[in-house]
């Protein structure tokens, strides 16, 4: 279908632009009438597959600039006015070039017909899934501001959570730096030195020793080869973590692993209770719902618990009993989804269990924090030692030589 470059006037005056697609032009002009605007110039523009969509593809948004633009957002939604208006102030206001640029496509989108999901859908590089289908919901059930107002809320915990869990670990990652670089200048520079004067004096190395010296071997007559294999496992690993399989296999390690895994099906619990209880208070069906959470949870491993509630579901049973059959979910979750079914106040009762493991997530976050620095202290403590009793085993048989 052809592409027209347009101008014209909205309701308040101002001049907008963009382009839009029509069989002809006074089809476009027609389309511009029909959506409140005045056009004043219209003329054919770049072909489909140009221009502004492709800009919006290979960039990406931050976070703070999303939630900032997802408050505008739902605050013009609130307003009343059209949906075409909002994308254009937003567009206007906005001084980040690729949210411009998407803007600028889905005003396009939308004015070719599209719904507000399609127009987001288009941008999964800037909105995630989660963020396109709970528009979708909203969009169905009528309810996009209170939508948006807990979608800001979620994008804005996950990105605090994130930023903690971030904070948290640049001292660990710090201090693992500084003990690698210690490790090699110690078993490339100061081991071997004394190992010389070791073996000339005739004495038995001890164990630690032995291990510095072929640790020392192999990385001096081997280093091309360690190169190529590191770099070789490290590319497999990334390609089987970007599998189904490989994903599944790493998050549950994750889940297993101690205070991290708790961490994250704490995380789980709360996206969950919030995302099922804005779906329960909207309308939506439990099956849509189901749907949505597996592929939004953010866990490859609780998804996979999610497809089988869903076919539980699909069976006729009710959630409560599904939840308790799956992995992964705490029994207060469980319970609180059971009397929630009983009162017929689903949504409510889901609400408390997401305050409840927001606060309980950012109390695991803290601990987390707090074990790090021990757990730093005691493979400092035991990298330290080898290298000590490595060194002075030897110099202490060497100075009873001496005597």
């Amino acid at each position: 279908m052809p592409s027209y470059a347009y101008q014209a006037i909205n309701d308040q005056g101002q001049t907008v632009s963009g382009m839009m697609e029509a069989d002809t032009l006074d089809q476009a002009q027609d389309k511009l009438n029909e959506s409140g605007l005045i056009p004043t110039s219209v003329k054919p523009g770049r072909a489909d597959g140009q221009g502004r969509r492709a800009t919006g593809f290979f960039t990406s948004v931050k976070t703070p600039e999303l939630i900032l633009f997802t408050k505008q957002f739902q605050t013009l939604v609130r307003s009343g006015i059209s949906m075409l208006q909002i994308l254009q102030v937003l567009g206007q206001q906005t001084e980040n070039k690729p949210l411009k640029a998407v803007l600028a496509d889905m005003h396009e989108a939308i004015m070719r017909g599209a719904s507000l999901y399609e127009a987001f859908k288009r941008h999964e590089k800037t909105f995630s899934a989660l963020y396109c289908n709970m528009i979708q919901a909203g969009e169905a059930t009528g309810s996009l501001p209170d939508v948006l107002e807990r979608l800001i809320y979620i994008i804005d915990h996950d990105h605090k959570v994130r930023s903690d869990i971030r904070s948290a670990l640049q001292y660990p990652i710090i201090v693992v730096i500084a003990l690698v670089i210690a490790f090699f200048i110690l078993l490339t520079f100061v081991i071997p030195k004394f190992v010389k004067i070791f073996q000339s004096a005739g004495l038995d190395l001890p164990l630690p020793t032995r291990i510095c010296m072929l640790l020392y071997d192999v990385l001096t007559n081997y280093w091309h080869v360690l190169i190529v294999g590191i770099t070789a496992a490290v590319i497999g690993l990334i390609c089987y973590l970007r599998t189904e399989q490989g994903l599944y296999v790493k998050d549950v390690i994750l889940l297993r692993i101690p205070l991290i895994g708790p961490l994250f099906i704490k995380a789980a619990m709360s996206r969950f209770a919030s995302i099922f209880s804005i779906f329960q208070a909207s309308g939506v069906p439990v099956l849509s719902a189901m749907t949505v959470l597996t592929k939004t949870i953010g866990n490859a491993a609780v998804s996979r618990e999610f497809n089988k509630i869903r076919e539980r579901l699909e069976e006729g049973r009710g959630i409560a009993g599904p939840l308790q059959s799956a992995k992964y979910f705490p029994p207060m979750v469980i319970n609180m989804v059971a009397i929630g079914e009983e009162s017929g106040n689903l949504d409510e009762m889901l609400k408390e269990v997401s305050a409840h493991y927001d606060t309980e997530v950012e109390y695991a976050v803290k601990k987390l924090s707090d074990a790090i620095g021990p757990v730093l202290t005691v493979g400092l403590a035991v990298v330290v030692g080898f290298f000590a009793f490595a060194i002075f085993s030897p110099m202490w048989d060497l100075t009873k030589m001496v005597r």
